[in-house]
């Protein structure tokens, strides 16, 4: 069952939390969504992957609004200008999430975050700058961003890309697979046959990431 919730300001901002099934404290995954995208379609994502069940699964909204193609509406992480100040915004509206949960859900402290796409570099940034530090990292069709840092903070990652994605390029894949490595992080890669959209090898493969991560570290 999901409930909606909303942060106050000065960041003001929609998420959606997904409570474990289980009693007693479970570990939290957090989603970033993709561009033009918004909290409901990464939520969907985390509960098809097998065995989010046991983990309480929160996607939260982008702050800034996107006009698509055909005149809906969408949210996106970053704007064209004041890269720098979005970032800090952006790590400020992550803390004030993590810290809003445990009053919704008992948290047990282990922490994933999952990102689709843009919400890719969301992920890795909120690894790296985030208050609380994460059990893994899990970037599916998008890559690291050209700022981040200390890559040894990721602990764990799982980096998948579809075979025929036209906006992740394998190129791309491959270099933030050396990128990983070289700073000495566990990764595992998951190329998927189809585009940019996770497809069902996608979601075997990160149920079993996080089956690893649910049962071999502790809190």
């Amino acid at each position: 069952m999901e409930n909606e919730h909303f942060l106050q300001p000065p960041l003001k901002g929609r998420y959606l939390l997904r409570s474990c099934r289980a009693d007693g404290p479970a570990p939290l995954l957090v989603g970033f969504h993709g561009w033009g995208e918004k909290a409901e379609d990464e939520l969907r994502r985390l509960s098809s992957i097998p065995g989010s069940e046991h983990w309480i699964c929160c996607s939260f909204e982008a702050l800034h609004s996107v006009t698509l193609r055909d005149g809906s509406s969408g949210k996106s992480w970053m704007s064209g200008q004041e890269r720098e100040r979005h970032i800090a915004e952006n790590i400020r509206y992550l803390d004030a999430l993590v810290d809003a949960v445990p009053a919704q859900c008992r948290h047990d402290g282990r922490l994933v975050y999952h990102g689709f796409s843009q919400g890719a570099s969301m992920a890795v940034r909120a690894a790296l700058l985030g208050k609380q530090r994460a059990t893994g990292v899990m970037m599916v069709g998008g890559d690291i961003p050209p700022e981040a840092e200390r890559l040894g903070r990721l602990k764990r990652v799982h980096l998948a890309r579809g075979t025929r994605d036209p906006l992740y390029t394998e190129e791309r894949y491959l270099e933030d697979f050396r990128r990983i490595q070289t700073a000495g992080v566990d990764c595992e890669c998951c190329p998927f046959s189809g585009s940019h959209n996770p497809q069902g090898e996608y979601f075997d493969s990160a149920g079993e990431f996080l089956h690893s991560l649910l049962f071999r570290l502790p809190p």
